[in-house]
């Protein structure tokens, strides 16, 4: 799968910022109503658990309307809440299910039973919460009685916007005030959208507080493009012979944007225009062009600002000149695979100098690729930088597992098919 790609495109809505609409708008009061929603399996996934939570919500292609009844509003289930492969659903519903005083089962697939969710659980029943499942409520099945929290103040010991957000979620019902101070800035839509929806954190420094007993109030919202989505096809813009890309209406919220600081030390050529910053989420369309890249180190503060486009930045490192390393990424031992060992064995199956290290990984280019049968493992985001780098490699490539890129980018294939020229 070789030539270059042009075109002028779109891409789908933002995972985290739909994923966080339909929670508020379920336990908001009034009629919300989401444009662009992500109506990938992971977004869907938290649509079904909030229904069987019995909330109305109606989905018409990505637009959505949900009538909310508050908290209060929500109803125990009589059936488990399955999040399939879906963490962000299963960590941040887990805050919102620690504050209803009743029972709820929760479990997904083979990839979230093996994912840590005490970070949250631990939090959450220092608030009150009676959270229990494998290895004392560190992984799925969780079982959650909730009711009667009481606001605390965590030091988190990673910087996570789903271990924040959980917190936040719990807070916003429980007694006094709760607040969550982190070793860096994660991500911070959900702070953005609870005052969408009528409510207030308070921000200083890298610690989030919430005054709890709030009450959130339906809200229209618009969701952009999803940067992480975009990613694979600036890097592909950036590292394909020819190429000339405009991605168009793509989230621009500066907790989110690493990847166009990353791929411009390494020098591509990028063009951000029609800046909109007067919403709640910025956005703005962005004009890549096939450039040469250099080598660069990624660490530090920016890892939380990428940590979903490393597995796509690895790939453009194999055509950068020189050595790129990624450091401070333990983070991705804990993702839908372990991303650090599964991008290096399958980048190596298709000819790449690349070695994994204990926090990262370290990449020699530049590399010529070859075809070779390789895996998802079904991690949507490894399907998609397997089917970037087909379109460098000679010969034929095959990727195993790849429906799983369907999670966060239905479509994926047909669009990067149209975009070849």
């Amino acid at each position: 799968m070789n030539g270059r790609l042009k075109g002028t495109m779109k891409v789908p809505g933002d995972k985290s910022i739909s994923h966080r609409a339909v929670m508020l708008g379920s336990i908001a009061h009034g009629k919300t109503v989401i444009n662009g929603l992500l109506t990938g399996d992971d977004c869907l996934s938290t649509i079904d658990c909030f229904r069987k939570l019995g909330v109305e919500i109606i989905v018409e292609g990505d637009h959505v309307e949900i009538e909310g009844k508050g908290l209060e509003g929500l109803q125990e289930p009589n059936q488990v809440l399955n999040v399939g492969n879906s963490g962000t659903t299963i960590r941040l519903m887990l805050g919102i299910l620690s504050s209803l005083p009743f029972h709820t089962t929760v479990i997904g697939d083979e990839s979230i039973a093996k994912r840590p969710m005490g970070r949250v659980t631990v939090p959450l029943k220092e608030m009150g919460a009676k959270i229990d499942g494998r290895e004392e409520g560190k992984f799925t099945p969780l079982s959650v009685r909730g009711g009667g929290l009481k606001g605390i103040d965590y030091t988190s010991p990673v910087a996570s916007a789903q271990v924040k957000s959980a917190i936040l979620l719990a807070g916003l019902f429980a007694e006094g005030t709760t607040s969550v101070l982190e070793p860096e800035a994660s991500r911070d839509h959900t702070e953005r959208m609870l005052k969408e929806f009528g409510g207030s954190v308070q921000t200083d420094g890298l610690k989030k507080t919430i005054r709890g007993k709030q009450a959130l109030n339906g809200a229209s919202i618009n969701v952009p493009g999803d940067i992480s989505s975009a990613a694979f096809f600036l890097v592909a813009g950036s590292i394909i012979p020819n190429s000339e890309l405009t991605i168009k209406n793509i989230g621009m919220n500066p907790t989110r944007t690493g990847i166009l600081d990353i791929l411009t030390n390494m020098g591509a050529d990028i063009t951000i225009h029609n800046v909109n910053n007067d919403v709640a989420e910025p956005y703005a369309d962005i004009t890549v062009r096939y450039s040469h890249l250099k080598g660069v180190e990624i660490s530090g503060d920016i890892i939380p600002r990428l940590i979903d486009e490393i597995p796509i930045l690895a790939l453009a490192a194999t055509q950068a000149e020189g050595i790129t390393v990624i450091k401070d990424a333990e983070e991705l031992k804990v993702k839908e695979t372990n991303r650090i060992d599964t991008v290096v064995d399958e980048l190596k199956k298709l000819g790449a100098n690349i070695e994994a290290t204990e926090d990262g990984m370290k990449i020699y280019g530049k590399s010529n690729l070859h075809g070779a049968l390789v895996s998802s493992h079904g991690d949507h985001r490894i399907g998609m930088m397997l089917a970037i780098a087909s379109c460098l490699a000679s010969g034929e490539t095959h990727i195993q597992n790849s429906e799983a890129i369907t999670i966060s980018y239905p479509g994926f294939f047909e669009q990067l098919k149209e975009l070849k020229k």
